[in-house]
């Protein structure tokens, strides 16, 4: 059990691990040919071109301005001028917003952590609960423990101090929720107000199209939306199943990429020796052959194989998908569209936006749309064993990584960890490293679980990844250490107890784990953070492909991996210092100054990110923010059932009762939000789109839309080729889509003038009229 001495180790060495965290970044920020790591934002936005050049010399590697070293912490309030509304134009709404959530931590937590220490502190100290049963019952425990809630001797009427503050913290929490759903809400509609026109605003995505044996996918869905949306309907664009092309033109990169760096490697050694590559594995084996010659076959052949493969998925029939994008004249029209069911079957013809072009994950797009469900099912029932039986090792690694469990497994080491210095670092660090590292590749499984279940889009494959990262938190990191964790701990006492008293004890150890959460706090919210802002891995990446493959300036600009704010591990992480915060509260004040210090520290380091350095990938307009409030929420409702359970286990039956209301009110609050907030997120106002739309017909009253959105959603491997054949190719494509052969012979279901034809459908009135 971690003592405060060993919070203090941990404590100093987190904070000099962050501060040379900063040195080092102040240090390699500062030098020209780091650049294009540490600004790259503004290199992609074309705002830089060289490294900037201040007074003083710097070279064309080093600078070799002293005074410059001198303000190593100088981008913490240059990261701060930045206003909101010009954040909002650099960097979009999403990033802001993200910055945000942080925010808000720091607006909850401050007061609620100043009223703890004011209130709970004091009530918590004066008692000598811990104390008594030390010496009486033999319960281990540490100077950081009389702080919390177990000090307080059962049936003390002590709890109502507890009761009151858990109160308070719920309604100041519940009016922050509200307060900052209210802003970002307006934010968004503002922002969707006034952003600048794009192809997503005018188009939905429509899947599980009926198949027709007289016409195709593209014909069925022209037909279809020439019947029901006549006068608003401008184009459409079928999706199709390009899977395996796209994994041709990724690996004619790779072998271009090897080619080029054989070749830079024969340019600059000005050797008459050619580069010499192996064929067997991983090119470590196998026969000798000249690398040059070798990857200029590869390429040639892999593109003749990338020409076949287009020309078969764009005359194969069978590589259309029921799917199609759909674009119409005005918002509005699309916005109907995309909010209201198509046909009397509603299992056909679905509807519903499409992202942007640069957020379309079109590998799903290929997936019929029936096995949805399956993959759905699959991929609940993969993470519920992940999760559940995830905690087996971390709990069984968790109680190797104490004293303890180290001199149970290697004796032998007894007399190294004895030592103070050691046995504080072990307490203090150990066990927060080890499940840091435990979760390295959680991520990774959960991306790849959300692509299998087929969502079409990046920005919903990161809700979902998040989704499920919070909740595998929720029940390994926090549950598991709590319960698992105190119930290892108390494994001897549990032997020699009976039934009724192991609840008193569960009781009682709960709090105790906060000396835990407290050193991974530090390791990962601390440390952690700062070593964001290194960016170690795009460093080397960069310099590697710098010094290997860069040829031209197009080159450089790819190298560079300037990343995002990673909603998919960044907002989990943000939750789990929400739940810590809300469930300690109560329970152990101690805690919150420590997440007080990760709200601050995340906020300055990626609002620097942001700025200088993230690339986003898509902007949903601040689309995440129900997950996070319903998240915060969540939080509140585990803090307040816990927090009556914990009562529950002192004997407080008077006192227990009060707390009964409080999930109540919280559920409550959250449904007002939802029918209150929510809808601007999940639907676009008609108003909104035709207000938009009438502004941009006055500025823009020759407007070639059709123009505009014809090749927003092909398929990228169509399109942005450096050869003729790629634009052939997306010339062809577009072609598809205004002239299709009709091979209908009944036209009872288009009584509309088909674009294709030329001819007149006869209308509904001659048909009754049988003027047929």
């Amino acid at each position: 059990m971690a003592t405060l001495q060993d919070i203090g180790v941990s404590a100093g060495i987190n904070i000099l691990t962050a501060f040379i965290f900063f040195i080092v970044f102040a240090f390699l920020r500062l030098q020209p040919f780091n650049d294009r790591v540490y600004f790259s934002k503004w290199y992609l936005k074309g705002l830089r071109s060289s490294p900037a050049s201040g007074g003083g010399f710097a070279g064309r590697f080093v600078n070799l301005d002293l005074r410059s070293y001198l303000k190593f912490l100088h981008w913490m309030p240059e990261a701060l001028k930045m206003p909101e509304r010009e954040l909002i134009d650099h960097a979009g709404l999403d990033s802001v917003v993200y910055l945000r959530i942080y925010w808000l931590g720091l607006k909850i937590f401050a007061p609620i952590a100043m009223l703890a220490w004011a209130v709970l502190v004091p009530v918590n100290w004066t008692n000598n609960e811990l104390e008594l049963a030390k010496h009486l019952k033999n319960v281990t425990s540490s100077d950081i423990d009389k702080l919390t809630i177990s000090n307080i001797p059962e049936s003390s009427h002590r709890f109502w101090a507890h009761i009151v503050m858990a109160y308070a913290f719920t309604i100041w929490t519940c009016y922050m929720l509200m307060k900052e759903y209210e802003t970002v809400a307006n934010m968004r509609l503002q922002f969707v107000a006034t952003e600048a026109r794009r192809p997503d605003q005018f188009t939905v995505l429509v899947r599980n199209v009926p198949p027709d044996p007289d016409e195709t996918v593209s014909e069925l869905v022209e037909h279809f939306f020439l019947v029901n949306h006549p006068d608003n309907y401008l184009t459409h664009q079928v999706v199709y199943n390009a899977n395996k092309l796209a994994d041709l033109v990724s690996k004619k990169k790779k072998l271009q990429n090897w080619l080029d760096y054989y070749q830079l490697k024969y340019t600059r050694n000005n050797s008459q020796t050619r580069p010499i590559t192996k064929l067997g594995c991983l090119g470590l084996c196998g026969q000798k052959v000249d690398a040059i010659e070798h990857y200029i076959a590869e390429v040639d052949k892999t593109s003749k194989e990338i020409a076949e493969e287009r020309e078969n998925v764009v005359n194969d029939q069978k590589s259309i998908m029921p799917a199609s994008f759909v674009s119409f004249k005005t918002r509005w029209a699309a916005a109907v569209c995309a909010q209201t069911t198509q046909t009397r079957n509603p299992t056909e013809w679905l509807t519903e936006w499409a992202a942007e072009p640069r957020d379309v994950y079109w590998p799903n797009l290929a997936i019929p749309y029936v096995s949805l469900t399956v993959r759905n099912l699959v991929m609940n029932v993969a993470f519920f064993f992940l999760t559940f039986f995830f905690i087996i090792p971390i709990a069984f690694v968790q109680s190797l990584a104490t004293v303890e469990g180290i001199e149970k497994v290697a004796p032998f080491l007894k007399f190294i960890i004895e030592d103070k210095f050691v046995k504080s670092l072990i307490q203090g660090l150990l066990a927060g490293i080890v499940l840091k590292l435990f979760l390295i590749f959680l991520p990774g499984i959960l991306m790849t679980m959300s692509k299998f279940e087929g969502f079409t889009s990046v920005s919903s494959l990161e809700r979902r990844s998040a989704s499920r990262y919070y909740i595998f938190n929720l029940v390994n990191v926090f549950l598991g250490n709590v319960i698992a964790g105190a119930a290892f701990e108390q494994l001897n006492s549990f032997l020699n107890q009976s039934p009724n008293q192991i609840p008193k004890t569960i009781g009682m150890a709960i709090p105790m784990k906060a000396t835990f959460f407290i050193t991974y706090i530090m390791v990962d919210g601390w440390a952690g953070v700062a070593g964001e802002i290194l960016m170690l891995k795009p460093l080397i990446i960069y310099h590697l492909k710098n010094a290997l493959l860069v040829k031209t300036e197009k080159d450089r600009e790819e190298a560079m991996n300037p990343g995002s704010i990673g909603f998919n591990t960044g907002e989990p992480q943000i939750q789990l210092y929400f739940l810590l915060g809300l469930v300690y509260a109560p329970v152990t004040p101690m805690l919150l100054p420590f997440i007080l210090i990760f709200f601050a520290l995340a906020y300055v380091v990626y609002r620097h990110q942001i700025i200088n350095v993230y690339n986003q990938e898509y902007e949903s307009a601040a689309a995440f923010w129900p997950d996070v409030h319903g998240r915060v929420i969540t939080a509140l409702i585990i803090s307040q059932l816990l927090l009556m359970g914990l009562i529950g286990t002192k004997h407080a039956a008077l006192a227990a009762p009060f707390l009964i209301a409080l999930p109540v009110i919280t559920i409550s609050f959250h449904r007002f939000c939802k029918g209150r907030y929510e809808p601007a997120f999940i639907r676009y106002p008609l108003q909104e789109a035709m207000m938009k739309d009438t502004l941009e017909r006055a500025r823009e009253p020759n407007l070639n839309l059709k123009g505009y959105l014809q090749d927003a959603y092909i398929h990228p491997v169509f399109k942005g080729g450096d050869d003729d054949e790629d634009g052939d190719m997306v010339r062809k494509l577009e072609n598809e889509v205004i002239i299709v052969p009709t091979k209908r012979q009944s036209r009872r279901n288009t009584p509309a003038p088909s674009r294709i034809s030329g001819e007149s459908s006869p209308s509904l009135a001659v048909i009754n009229g049988k003027e047929v």
